[in-house]
Formats: structure tokens, C-alpha cells, sequence
């Protein structure tokens, strides 16, 4: 009567402690299965520098004795005025540095991961020629994986001025740029007369439509602008006059800020009311410009071939434009940032500013730009190809694996 028979027992009973034993025995092998399926798409490099939320934006630039990703002759695409070395620049120095964050290790670009990101979809890069400068960079980058043709003349979109499309038929993969360097609508004050600092109308609540009216098309876009900014310009708000900018470095004023501030307000709000749009927005921040004994204009070269030094830098002298210029967007971007948020858009910000700040070293200046047959001009806003403009790809492609991690957990 003491001993109760096993005939008793109910069946439910004796699966319970089964299956949680089951269970526990197969939990390590169910989490290293997750482990290794996230470090198979991502790398276990990212996977620690991801757990890690290391800021990959502040850190230096040190030593980097391995060739550069790309040269002539594995990258046809170099534009001339970009092409140091082919331009006769004596020097590579340039090309040996590498940017290390103070708390982890920047990944090097994979361009095999990258296109496996994008496989199937597009990516526009919005605003002026150093849009395109990192365009050029991110070709190269993929050139060897992606093979992208210069399919412009195939477009409908022949009649905007500066537009370029590249495709990846290996991927099903589109990369354009889209010009629009005030990223408002803006028009020439004398249409017959226009030089690249003539003065301008920005109407700063209007959004340049060559642009808008693509957005949709896109998964990827990439903002970045700022070097027009400085130009002498007409400010208009609801059709209406509201103030003049003077230009250049010398008559920086608060009204240069407003008129950066809107242009910035406007473009994100833009994005955000876009219908049909469900990409991912990155902004590129600031770049700087290392002119040395007067501007563009008053044949100011950068001749440097090392970065600036500690007390190189604390007396750069357009720190304190460049500052107001950075602080505006990331302002903007932070305010914006929310309320893409509560459309289920993603904006995400690749702070190159910090970075690129000391590279007086990586400009073209007297080797490459041409202004025109008769003039040539150095340029010290541009950077040459190979160089550290690549390091904004690798932020970029840090960022998208970022993003897909993400999204990752969540499904």
C-alpha cells in the first residue's frame, strides 16, 4: 500500500523533467549554432567590435605598410583630377596610414561582404562633388568583386546636370550619384554668366526636386555637401527674400549658418515625407579643406605630405567654420534622427570630420585638378584616389553591418 505502482503514474508527469533535460543538453549547441551563423555572415571581428558599441569615429592615424585596396591598374574608373600618383605626385606617404579608433579595430573593407549587402538593391550618394569623390572610392572598392558599368547614357535622366548611374549585373546592383550641391532648390543669380562663385538663390524651404523625385528608387542614400556653402548667396524662405551671404572664409557670418541650418532642416524633413521610401539615410559629416597661403582662388596650394601634427591642428585655420558647419549637422541629424525613428526609418551618421581634419597630406592640390584648358587650380578640398577617403567606406560598410545586426535580433 506504501509503494505506488508505476501504472499510476500519469504520462504528462514523467515528460516534463524528459523534456527540460532534453532541452539543457541541447542549449549550448542551439547557441553556438546562433554564434556561428551571425559570425558567418558578419565576421568575428565585427561581432566583437559590435558588442563592444566602440565609437570608430575618434582614434588616429598610424602606420599602414600594406599596398592600398586599389591602383591603376586594378581601377580603370580614377578621374584624372583625382589620380595623384598618375598626376606626377612624387610621393605615396600618403596612401601608408591607416585610421585606428582609441577603443577597437576598424574592419578593412571586404568588398565581397559588402556586395552581399546590397545584392539587389541601390544606393544613391545626394549632394556635391565630394559625394561623388566617395562614390569613386566605393567603385574601386568593389571593382574586383562587382565589375560596375557606367550605364549614365542608358538613363532617362540624360537632362540632370552631374548625374551618374554605375551597375553591377553580377549583383543586380545600382550606385549613383545625384547632384545637388545645396541640396535645396537653387538657381544661378545670371544664368549667362556662371563661375563656381557666382552668386546664388537658395530658396532654403524647398527641397531640390532632381533628388526627392529619384529618393524612392533607392534603399541607400548618402548625404554629404558643405563646401558650396561658403559661396556668396541669396537666402529665400515661403518665396520670400530673407537675407544675403557675402561668401568666402573671410565674411563667414550667422547668416552662412542659418542658411546651412535649413538647407539641412529641409533635406532631412524631405526624406522623412517621401512616400514610398523605406531606405536607410547616412550622413556624411563635414569635410574639410586644407588651402595654405590664400583660397582656391588665390593660388593656395596644400604641399604638405605628412598629417598635421597635435599643434598643427589646434591652429588650423578654418576650425572654427568648420566647427559651426559640424555642430549644425549633427544638430539637425540628432532631431531628424527621432523622428525618422517613428516611421520605421533608419538614419545613421558617418562622422568623418575628426578624421580627416588632420589629412592636409591627402589632397591633390597641385597634381590632377584642372579648372579648365586654360587655368589650372589646385585643389585642397578634393582627396586623391587611393587614399583616406576610403575610409569613409569602411566606416560605411562598419554602419550597414551594424544596421543588419540589428535587424538581425529583431526578426
Amino acid at each position: 500500500m506504501g509503494i505506488i505502482s508505476e501504472a499510476k503514474i500519469p504520462k504528462g508527469v514523467l515528460l516534463v523533467p524528459l523534456s527540460l533535460l532534453i532541452i539543457l543538453l541541447l542549449l549550448p549547441q542551439i547557441i553556438n549554432l546562433t554564434q556561428s551563423s551571425s559570425k558567418i555572415i558578419y565576421g568575428s571581428s565585427f561581432e566583437t567590435t559590435e558588442r563592444s558599441r566602440c565609437n570608430i569615429f575618434s582614434g588616429q592615424w598610424v602606420p599602414y605598410p600594406k599596398e592600398s585596396y586599389y591602383n591603376n591598374d586594378t581601377c580603370p574608373f580614377i578621374l584624372d583630377q583625382l589620380n595623384c600618383l598618375s598626376s606626377g605626385r612624387p610621393d605615396k606617404e600618403f596612401m601608408k596610414l591607416r585610421w585606428k579608433p582609441n577603443e577597437c579595430e576598424l574592419p578593412q573593407f571586404d568588398a565581397t561582404q559588402f556586395m552581399k549587402i546590397v545584392k539587389g538593391k541601390s544606393l544613391a550618394f545626394v549632394g556635391d562633388s565630394i559625394g561623388r569623390n566617395q562614390m569613386e572610392s566605393l567603385i574601386c572598392l568593389i571593382n574586383s568583386v562587382a565589375h560596375p558599368e557606367d550605364v549614365t547614357a542608358k538613363r532617362k535622366y540624360m537632362d540632370e546636370n552631374y548625374f551618374r548611374w554605375w551597375f553591377s549585373a553580377e549583383y543586380n546592383f545600382t550606385i549613383a550619384i545625384l547632384w545637388s550641391p545645396f541640396l535645396v532648390k537653387a538657381t544661378d543669380s545670371d544664368p549667362k554668366d556662371f563661375s563656381f562663385n557666382s552668386l546664388m538663390n537658395l530658396y532654403l524651404d524647398e527641397a531640390d526636386k532632381a533628388w526627392t523625385s529619384q529618393l524612392e528608387n533607392f534603399d541607400y542614400v548618402i548625404i554629404s555637401t558643405g563646401q558650396w556653402f561658403y559661396r556668396p548667396m541669396l537666402f529665400y524662405e515661403n518665396g520670400q527674400f530673407v537675407g544675403f551671404q557675402k561668401g568666402s572664409e573671410n565674411n563667414i557670418t550667422d547668416l552662412n549658418f542659418y542658411g546651412y541650418k535649413k538647407a539641412f532642416e529641409t533635406t532631412f524633413k524631405a526624406i522623412r515625407d517621401v512616400k514610398g521610401f523605406k531606405g536607410s539615410t547616412y550622413l556624411v559629416t563635414h569635410s574639410p579643406k586644407h588651402f595654405e597661403n590664400g583660397e582656391w582662388y588665390e593660388g593656395g596650394a596644400c604641399d604638405k605630405t605628412k598629417p598635421f601634427t597635435k599643434e598643427e591642428r589646434s591652429v588650423y585655420k578654418y576650425r572654427d567654420t568648420l566647427k559651426s558647419f559640424y555642430q549644425i549637422q549633427v544638430e539637425e541629424f540628432e532631431v531628424a534622427e527621432k523622428e525618422a525613428r517613428k516611421k520605421g526609418l533608419h538614419f545613421g551618421l558617418i562622422d568623418i570630420t575628426e578624421a580627416m581634419t588632420t589629412r592636409s597630406d591627402a589632397h591633390p592640390s597641385r597634381y590632377g585638378h584642372t579648372f579648365n584648358k586654360n587655368k589650372k587650380v589646385n585643389d585642397c578640398v578634393h582627396w586623391c584616389l587611393p587614399g583616406p577617403i576610403d575610409t569613409w567606406n569602411e566606416f560605411l560598410l562598419y554602419m550597414m553591418k551594424l544596421e543588419s545586426v540589428k535587424s538581425y535580433h529583431l526578426i
